[in-house]
């Protein structure tokens, strides 16, 4: 029997949803959709008693007993890790499972960083957040980027092996936004505004390479990077500021802080990656078995 083709992927929230329902979304097997039910769901409660919104009648270690069975090979193991959250406690999140896609066996195996694990050859296949490649490894220039497509054209070969393949379309976006009572009537926060624009823009300070690369810095010059103060959340900041790039899905938070909602600037998306170096018939079927059609992230590799 052949190995499992090993695929690095999320350990936890929604990327590792994300790749679960793909998972399910290319199987004709229904145990992949009960497989992703059911690990979704456990995480799910699993964060709430992390949060401390549920209480737990046992503790972590006979969670992780009851969850996990790691003797049957068709169910999904979990593990331990610490939380990073004020005390760091013990949180279950994700360990592996081994699925059948046709013709290949996948096993999904749990990283914390699971794009880094691929640059550094551990993995030939993985999912994790498109956020990471533009934080890492995407180039900066004078124009922008607009679409998980424009990534590969980004990333320098020396650099690393890695390349996006597609998105998985469970996509919230990078959004520009203002105050509401700021703008003129007819003008729409977007990329032709920020040309133009000379002042503070409020972002997250993780975010700020991601931001760069996306906007480039022709549009950047004359603008200031400001941050959020302690504890004070990302639309309050924005609209203290004026302006700013926040993550939204309907934003509904930012008009209640008075934002206008503005143009989507890139998406913030899970992705399937391979590193290139890596390449053999297993792999090439694994990407086989996971592409479906109307794929609208697909990547040029």
């Amino acid at each position: 029997m052949t190995d499992p083709v090993p695929v690095a992927v999320p350990r936890k929230g929604r990327p590792l949803e994300a790749v679960l329902e793909r998972i399910a979304t290319v199987a004709s097997d229904d145990r992949l959709d009960r497989l992703a039910d059911g690990v979704s769901n456990t995480l799910r409660y699993e964060k709430a008693v992390t949060k401390g919104s549920v209480d737990a009648d046992e503790g972590p270690y006979e969670r992780l007993a009851e969850y996990s069975d790691p003797t049957t090979a068709a169910e999904p193991e979990y593990t331990l890790l610490r939380d990073d959250r004020d005390g760091k406690p013990r949180r279950i999140v994700f360990d592996a499972a081994t699925v059948d896609l046709g013709d290949v066996t996948v096993k999904l195996v749990g990283r914390e960083e699971p794009f880094r694990a691929l640059r550094t050859h551990e993995f030939a296949l993985g999912f994790d957040s498109a956020d990471l490649v533009l934080e890492e490894v995407v180039g900066i220039r004078g124009g922008g980027l607009g679409d998980i497509s424009d990534i590969n054209d980004r990333i320098d070969p020396v650099d690393t092996d890695v390349r996006v393949v597609t998105g998985l379309g469970d996509t919230v976006y990078h959004t520009l936004m203002g105050r509401e009572d700021r703008r003129r009537p007819g003008e729409t926060y977007d990329r032709a505004y920020l040309a133009d624009y000379e002042g503070s823009l409020c972002i997250s300070p993780r975010y700020e390479r991601l931001v760069t690369a996306v906007l480039g810095t022709d549009a950047l010059d004359g603008v200031e990077f400001v941050y959020p103060e302690a504890d004070e959340e990302e639309e309050a900041a924005i609209a203290r500021v004026g302006l700013g790039v926040y993550l939204t899905v309907t934003g509904s938070t930012a008009r209640e802080h008075g934002l206008a909602v503005g143009e989507h600037l890139f998406p913030s998306e899970t992705v399937l990656m391979r590193n290139a170096a890596e390449a053999d018939d297993s792999v090439s079927r694994v990407l086989w078995a996971l592409e479906r059609e109307a794929a609208d992230s697909e990547i040029r590799v």
